[in-house]
Parts: structure tokens; C-alpha cells; sequence
């Protein structure tokens, strides 16, 4: 089986499959299938492991119920953005997935905060592979290749059985739509991908899903997100929760909150001319009022069409953006 890397939110380096165009338009009107075992999954245990990661991350999961999960932050005291990580109640452990790239500093700042807390770490990331598929008729080809579909909320999973295989299905974020993650024993993910393909899912690679996170508006960690970056800047409110209780980094969220407002807000634009390059300064009325984090060249149905994401400053939203010689139109 060939590789392809990440769901919207979170990418990685894999190969592609010779038509990036056909790949993204398959994520738009179809249905692609792309290889998610890369990621790194770390399992917590004890019977404090609720109470502590609740007091880690910016998310509750001290009331998630099990088959559920949540988008988080994890910050520093200063309520800077460390990482991103996906939180599941497994029942009797918590199952914790980020990038790879991600996984030694999460790993690191987890040990560092566990004192007297009866919580034991452990990466599982070797023994669950995963495949995602998304598009709109990605619930169709799961039916087709024999997986029963039970009606599920964004973020929540079942377990299965499928061709004699235990299987986890979880519809993932709610900012796709229609995008399913399924978990598989790594010595069953090449049965189980051939079998999504054979169903009509199209493989697909990490530029075809860079192009659909962008065209979505999505942030990427260490693309988007720098450990510079707070997190109300990155309109990802998903990833908090307001009366869940104390947590690392919390007085800082709080604190944005009760003022209202950030300085600056990410931001999805439309480009009219030369495509932007990361880290290009975004201008209006002769000031620096933003910068471009990521820039595609979108192949759509209707044509190609240049975009771009980045920080605008709020005051700058109503007035005319230029990065270079290009023009900026907010999304």
C-alpha cells in the first residue's frame, strides 16, 4: 500500500499519487483515502489520568463520555500554543493523537507535569494504524466495502467488527463535514485499504490534502500555529472550553476573553495576482498589518484560484490588503 498523510487539520510528508489536481478535486466532490498511521498516540492510564490531562490541555475531557474526543491546545503559564493534540476516551485510557513532529515536545511537557499523579504514559503509536477518507460520498464507498456506518457525532466513535476485524470508526472534525477516520491493527490496514479503494475512494497524497486544508481555511501546527501564537488568534475555538476550571495557561484565556478581543485574527483571503510566499507581509494604508502563513493555487471546479492564510490585524479587516504586488480579498 502506498502512503498518503494527514487528515484537514494536521499534515505531514508523504508521497503523492501523480495527479495532486484530481487527489484535491476527489476531497472536494468524491471521496479520497489517505494514510494516517504516521501520527503519534500516546496512551493514558491511571485513575488520575481524567483529572490531569483536563488540567494539561484547553479542552474538557474531564466529562467526555467514552467514545468521544475533543480538539485541544496545549500551552505554556503564558498561554502561548505548545501543541495540538486530539483527546479520546477509550474508557479505560486516554488516547492522545498528534503529529508526529509533535510527539517528543508533547511527550516532554507531559512527564515534566507528572508529580504525584497516578498516570502512566505510553506511545501505542506502532500498534494502530489509521486510514482517513473524506468527501462527500465518502460515507458511500464505507458501505460499500462492507462497513456498517452507525449514525455518530462529530468527534464520537464505535467499535466494530468488520471481514472478522476489530475496527474503530470516528467522524472526525466538524469543520470537514464529511471525513471519517478508521483504526485497524497495522497488520489488517492494507486489506482494509484496498478495500476503501476497491469501493471507489481515491488515494491521496499530502500536497492534494495541503490544498484542502487551505481551501478549507484550516490551520496547520508549526505552519500556522507557531508556539509564538495565543490561542483566540487562530479562530480555532473548538479547542477551548470556558467552564471547565483551571488549566495550564488558562488565566492568559481567560483573561483575552474577559477583554473581548485579540490584536490580530487568522485569516483566509483570495489573491489577485503573484502568489504569496510564507512569512510575506500583508500592508494597508503603508503599514505592516499582517503576515501570509500559507498560500496555495487552488485547482477548482470553476478555475484556478489563488489563496492564502494568515494574521490580519482587526483594525486592517475593512481596509484594502496588498502583500507585494498582489491584492488580498478576505475570504
Amino acid at each position: 500500500m502506498k502512503t498518503a498523510l494527514q487528515d484537514g487539520s494536521t499534515q505531514g510528508q508523504s508521497p503523492d499519487f501523480g495527479d495532486v489536481r484530481a487527489e484535491f478535486r476527489a476531497l472536494l466532490s468524491s471521496c479520497g483515502i489517505y494514510d494516517l498511521s504516521g501520527r503519534a498516540r500516546i496512551a493514558l492510564t491511571g485513575g488520575d489520568r481524567s483529572r490531569w490531562l483536563n488540567g494539561m490541555i484547553s479542552n474538557n475531557v474531564r466529562d467526555l463520555a467514552p467514545g468521544q474526543g475533543v480538539y485541544s491546545f496545549l500551552l505554556n503559564a503564558q498561554g502561548r500554543i505548545q501543541g495540538d493534540l486530539h483527546a479520546f476516551n477509550r474508557g479505560e485510557s486516554l488516547l492522545v493523537d498528534t503529529e508526529r513532529g509533535q510527539r517528543d515536545k508533547i511527550w516532554e511537557l507531559f512527564d515534566h507535569y507528572i508529580i504525584a499523579d497516578d498516570v502512566e504514559m505510553t506511545d501505542v503509536s506502532d500498534t494502530i494504524a489509521a486510514i482517513g477518507v473524506t468527501g462527500p460520498e465518502s460515507r458511500s464507498v464505507l458501505e460499500r466495502a462492507g462497513i456498517s456506518v452507525p449514525e455518530l457525532a462529530y468527534m464520537q466513535f464505535a467499535e466494530l467488527q468488520w471481514q472478522n476485524i476489530a475496527i474503530t470508526i470516528l467522524r472526525a472534525g466538524e469543520e470537514i463535514k464529511e471525513s471519517w477516520q478508521i483504526w485497524v491493527a497495522p497488520e489488517h490496514v492494507n486489506t482494509l485499504w484496498d478495500s476503501l479503494v476497491k469501493a471507489g475512494a481515491k488515494p491521496t497524497g499530502s500536497s492534494a490534502l495541503n490544498l484542502f486544508r487551505i481551501s478549507r481555511g484550516l490551520p496547520q501546527f508549526g505552519q500556522d500555529i507557531r508556539d509564538r501564537d495565543l490561542p483566540q488568534e487562530t479562530g480555532q475555538a473548538r479547542a477551548l472550553n470556558f467552564s471547565k476550571g483551571c488549566y495550564l495557561g488558562q488565566e492568559i484565556v481567560e483573561r483575552i476573553r474577559s477583554r473581548g478581543a485579540v490584536h490580530r485574527q487568522f485569516t483566509a483571503f483570495t489573491v489577485e495576482g503573484p502568489l504569496p510566499e510564507l512569512g510575506d507581509k500583508i500592508q494597508a494604508d503603508g503599514k505592516e498589518v499582517g503576515e501570509i502563513t500559507s498560500s496555495a493555487i487552488l485547482p477548482l471546479p470553476g478555475g484556478d484560484r489563488a489563496a492564502a492564510l494568515g494574521y490580519l490585524r482587526r483594525e486592517a479587516t475593512d481596509k484594502e490588503l496588498t502583500t507585494g504586488s498582489s491584492r488580498l480579498n478576505i475570504s
